[in-house]
């Protein structure tokens, strides 16, 4: 099926090419316009049901009102003269803190599809600091923190806010929520737009460089961009068809995904294409482009659901963020393999020859190649070839020794919001400007027992730890109440994550009032609580996504051990990749620990993407072997072919990954995925796989018998010259001569 899928894409490319330009440009105009529509940027809302935290959540939505995407901002006001505030300074701030929280603000819409925020925000005083030198407000904003829509909505109140305190002489000073947001997202902007146009250029240079053509170079990316677009519309689209809301860091993430992968793709087609060519130099364009997708097809095809087992996986979840992020790269890689099958063939008809002009060394083969003078040297040394990766492999997992994980956010450049954070620490306990609510219900709906409140209250105060409590507030009809905690540590640091999930939610349990429930939620509340979900789900996942690829790759291979050392491979490379990243952030940048998601990620993107080179270069070894040459003769042929597609698609994914690091939020996962994709490529595919498959010869394919022979009959010596591999008893064997065909048995 997937020959014929390929071959009418070719045959008819001209309808093939403008079905995907109208797809790729609505479904890239529903992504665009809709991304913030489907996206939810609080961690908290995808927790399950059942964690403090969320329960926490559910109170304060149901009962106070709150909506689920308010977003806590913190304001500082203080004396321009640096003095402390006097009884007319404090007057004047509740004045104008009421005041602007009866303002409605109606900021432009960045462009005409976004959301519009306009709204009143909610202003209340807060706690004044010991010394008097400033006092905190609490501003809260609603909406979709990542979304350019409410930036300006902030960026309006923010300067409304700072214009009114001005004019008595009082600094403001703003942190937290979408302030923070703002403000990192400001100080990242160049870095992030110069990383993507080096990643861009990335690409056309590698692509330049392997065919000496910009054509090679332009129309792949073209192409894999226009998919990336339709990729990441027809996520958005399901999403929001469905009802479901995606992570913030979604759509980015498919991006990076689908450009890697769509690269490569491409490129396993352009250098297979151009095989095809050069073989038969009168071969009409359509029916090589058919030739050559119809051969690789099932590789890509492979490798792609490969892709799509191992993140469906991540649907059985429990944390919310895993769950939708694994469907919806599953998604959008079924649209770049469909669009693979489809638009890349038609691309390859419709340019051609021509794909690879100014060039013309492509026409013929170099027997002195790089790529062939490894092939020749893997068949020759496999088994120094194995030890020598497995050596390398071996001393980067020595990392995993001692490895741990780590919930502290990545550190960010200093911003306006970070000093006003600073400022607020200096003077009042750490976790003021970010503090945690408890809420408390009454099971049956009654009122709750004011004098129990505040004893509950009085437990927490007493925790080592908590640096101060306020009153208990109720809700209209006194079924619930809210008080806020405030902690003497930072609430992003595992001290804070400790405490909330230790003493503070005993003294919840062990003291809330008679019949009624008290949940604590905030910061370190619902870290802590991710952090028992994700570790549930490393248990689920990991099992489940390798039996998967394993099953994939017996029904590719139709073989138990060609797979089964695939895995072996694969699995050495995540530990090596695992252990590497742990060396460089957790002992050589002295960080706590790796982030608490790299794991799952690497485990996920290093061997669900890395097995594509290794599905490559074993099912090249496969075809090789099926010719009548020995099984070394066979490696050194399908490295020839294959290695310089593996290694410049695996520059290219690393490449794009690696663009990532701009990214404080992304730093480790962008070098570790990278470092991951440089292993499978270079080092598993191109050395390890091969150097094994000659070792164990065409036992590798067992129980399936290859059909290949040294004594394959009397065509043997012209089959063997026919595969581009000089036929024993010619003047320069690239192996030792071989014994007559009739006379010997082929290695196996």
């Amino acid at each position: 099926m997937i020959r014929s899928i390929t071959s009418y894409a070719a045959r008819n490319r001209w309808k093939t090419l403008v079905v995907w330009l109208l797809l790729g440009v609505a479904l890239a105009f529903v992504g665009q316009t809709m991304t913030h529509r489907v996206t939810d940027a609080q961690s908290a809302d995808f927790l399950p049901s059942t964690y403090d935290s969320a329960k926490a959540l559910d109170i304060a939505e149901k009962e106070f009102g709150e909506k689920p995407d308010d977003n806590a901002v913190t304001v500082l006001v203080a004396r321009t003269d640096r003095a402390k505030l006097t009884g007319d300074d404090r007057a004047h701030i509740k004045r104008t803190a009421a005041a602007l929280g009866k303002e409605r603000i109606t900021a432009e819409k960045p462009d005409p599809f976004a959301v519009d925020h306009s709204q009143t925000p909610k202003v209340a005083a807060g706690p004044v600091e010991p010394g008097g030198k400033f006092q905190l407000l609490t501003v809260s904003l609603h909406g979709n923190a990542n979304d350019p829509a409410l930036h300006k909505v902030y960026e309006e109140f923010r300067d409304a806010a700072r214009k009114e305190f001005a004019e008595s002489e009082l600094r403001t000073g703003f942190t937290g929520g979408i302030a923070s947001t703002v403000d990192s997202l400001k100080a990242n902007e160049d870095t992030e737009k110069f990383v993507g146009v080096l990643t861009i250029g990335l690409i056309v240079l590698l692509n330049v460089l392997a065919f000496r053509s910009v054509l090679a170079a332009v129309v792949p990316l073209f192409a894999v961009l226009l998919v990336g677009g339709a990729g990441a519309g027809a996520v958005v689209g399901a999403a929001k068809l469905f009802g479901i809301q995606l992570d913030a860091g979604t759509p980015s993430l498919i991006s990076v995904v689908l450009l890697g992968i769509g690269i490569d793709y491409f490129l396993f087609l352009m250098f297979r294409f151009r095989e095809e060519l050069r073989a038969d130099p009168g071969l009409d364009r359509r029916e090589a482009a058919a030739r050559a997708s119809g051969r690789v097809g099932a590789a890509v095809t492979s490798a792609a659901l490969t892709i799509v087992a191992a993140f469906a996986t991540l649907g059985l979840a429990s944390f919310g963020q895993f769950r939708v992020l694994g469907p919806a790269i599953a998604v959008s890689v079924l649209v770049m393999l469909l669009a693979s099958l489809t638009l890349m063939p038609a691309l390859l008809s419709l340019f051609g020859r021509a794909l690879f002009w100014p060039a013309r060394g492509w026409k013929r083969e170099r027997p002195d190649s790089v790529a062939a003078r490894l092939g020749r040297s893997v068949g020759r040394r496999p088994a120094a070839y194995v030890l020598g990766s497995l050596a390398l492999l071996g001393v980067l997992a020595a990392g995993v020794a001692g490895v741990r994980m780590s919930y502290d956010p990545p550190e960010q450049k200093e911003t306006a919001a970070s000093r006003t954070a600073d400022e607020i620490a200096r003077g009042l306990p750490a976790g003021a400007s970010d503090p945690h609510t408890v809420y408390v219900r009454d099971d049956a709906g009654g009122t709750l027992d004011k004098g129990a409140l505040k004893r509950l209250a009085g437990a927490v105060a007493r925790v080592e730890g908590v640096g101060q409590v306020s009153p208990p507030a109720l809700n209209q009809d006194g079924s619930a109440a809210r008080m806020n905690v405030f902690l003497s540590t930072d609430s992003e640091s595992q001290k804070a994550r400790d405490l909330v999930s230790g003493p503070v939610r005993g003294a919840l349990a062990g003291h809330a009032p008679r019949g009624a429930e008290a949940h604590i939620t905030g910061t370190a509340a619902v870290f802590a609580d991710i952090s028992a979900s994700v570790d549930k789900d490393l248990r689920l996942v990991f099992p489940v996504a390798a039996g998967l690829i394993g099953l994939i790759l017996l029904l590719l291979l139709r073989s138990l051990l060609a797979p089964l050392v695939l895995m072996l491979a694969i699995g050495c490379g995540f530990v090596a990749t695992l252990g590497a990243s742990t060396l460089v952030f957790q002992h050589g940048l002295d960080r706590p620990g790796i982030t608490f998601t790299l794991p799952l990620v690497l485990f996920l993107f290093v061997v669900a993407l890395g097995t594509d080179y290794n599905i490559l270069i074993s099912d090249r070894i496969r075809e090789e072997m099926d010719k009548p040459v020995t099984a070394r003769q066979a490696v050194a042929e399908a490295v020839r072919h294959t290695a310089p597609a593996i290694a410049t698609a695996g520059l290219v994914l690393a490449g794009s990954f690696a663009s990532l690091v701009a990214s404080p939020d992304q730093q480790e996962i962008g070098f570790s995925t990278g470092l991951g994709i440089l292993l499978s490529s270079l080092v598993l595919a191109t050395l390890l796989v091969p150097a094994l498959a000659a070792l164990l010869g065409r036992g590798l394919w067992w129980p399936r018998r290859g059909a290949g022979r040294t004594g394959a009959g009397p065509g043997a010596r012209d089959a063997m010259s026919g595969a581009g591999v000089p036929a024993p008893g010619t003047t320069s064997p690239p192996y030792p001569p071989q014994p007559h065909p009739h006379r010997a048995p082929v290695n196996r």
